[in-house]
């Protein structure tokens, strides 16, 4: 439970009234980072079933679990694929069965964006009530007149806003941790390891960078199936000195103070956590034009560049956000978050509110 969607859960689950409402949380044998004492702590139960990848004992164990738990309501967040674990739900007689749209696709990846094409049609089949991240996400899944006609309940990727917020002291920390100076450039990179977050592109992008600013350094936080991969990339480019991989940090939140810019070269995204969090510390953000606009609350801090642009034109859009970063300390962003429905405590109470009235 590493990534975005997992972190968005969580953040809501913390802040709900648990005499209210509570989670059973159902993972699979091969997830990694399950925040166990997290749930204990606030009285949830965390059931273990067998990795989608086995799609039959997937399903099975899944309605037997069901059969035996029979929660009120089911929510998944498994993007096209809800509609395996809602038809178990189904075939178990769970009254309420949600289906939550967190990304969208790439047309590079093609047997994964095949997979999802097939089972788009099949999205609204199983579910009685729609979620979405953001409206790109709900019409990718749902569809436009799904999203028109109002059948999608709309749930922020929202985050504890505070926690956010740059500090000096955080800066000057982590920064001495990872060998670094107070005037060296510093772009980091927070995601998941995977085709979609493109942190190989990253390191293209890094190589040309360095002949414009030869001290710069890019850091990584993140696990996943393509580090290895990035690593040796690393190394065969001689970058070892330029690169910092932190793997799985429990204190995202403060490194968005150590950096100075975030780079997110995602091939496709829904709404992307890490964006808001960047914006709630004040951050400068180069992300690339396949993230969805709503992502960009606070437009001064978003720089977006066409995917396809070569790793130079990258690298001087990263040199020029340098060469513009002002003073961060002291400036409120989080304000204008808060007003889009960013804030963790207001997205928890009306998503709690919004379970009552389903419910009812």
């Amino acid at each position: 439970m590493g990534g975005g969607v997992e972190a968005t859960i969580m953040n809501h689950y913390r802040f709900l009234d648990h005499e209210q409402v509570q989670f059973d949380f159902i993972v699979q044998d091969d997830s990694d980072n399950i925040p166990v004492k997290d749930i204990s702590k606030a009285g949830g139960r965390i059931y273990t079933v067998p990795s989608y990848k086995n799609l039959p004992r997937y399903i099975a164990s899944c309605e037997k679990l069901f059969s035996r738990i029979h929660p009120d309501i089911v929510h998944s967040n498994m993007n096209a694929l809800s509609v395996f674990p809602l038809q178990a739900a189904k075939r178990a007689g769970i009254p309420i069965r949600i289906a939550h749209s967190h990304s969208t696709d790439n047309p590079n990846e093609f047997v994964k964006t095949a997979a999802k094409t097939f089972l788009r049609p099949f999205s609204r089949v199983y579910p009685t009530h729609l979620v979405a991240c953001g409206f790109l996400s709900a019409e990718w899944l749902f569809g436009k007149k799904t999203v028109h006609d109002g059948d999608v309940h709309y749930i922020r990727n929202a985050i504890d806003l505070q926690r956010f917020v740059f500090t000096d002291t955080k800066r000057d920390e982590l920064r001495k941790s990872i060998n670094v100076s107070k005037n060296q450039f510093v772009i980091g990179q927070i995601g998941r390891f995977s085709t979609q977050k493109n942190q190989t592109f990253s390191i293209d992008i890094l190589q040309r960078l360095l002949q414009i600013i030869p001290d710069a350094v890019l850091v990584f936080l993140g696990i996943g199936d393509t580090m290895d991969a990035v690593k040796e990339k690393v190394a065969r480019l001689g970058l070892e000195h330029h690169v910092r991989f932190m793997g799985l940090r429990h204190d995202a939140n403060s490194w968005y103070s150590a950096f100075d810019a975030l780079l997110f070269p995602s091939l496709y995204e829904g709404l992307p956590l890490t964006i808001i969090e960047a914006q709630a510390a004040g951050l400068p953000i180069v992300a690339s034009d396949h993230v969805t606009k709503e992502a960009f609350v606070n437009k001064q801090l978003i720089t977006t560049v066409a995917l396809k642009s070569s790793p130079e034109v990258w690298a001087r859009t990263l040199a020029d956000t340098f060469n513009k970063t002002g003073k961060r300390a002291g400036i409120d962003h989080t304000t204008v978050l808060k007003e889009a429905g960013y804030e963790i405590r207001d997205s928890a109470r009306d998503m709690q509110q919004w379970y009552q009235q389903i419910m009812s």
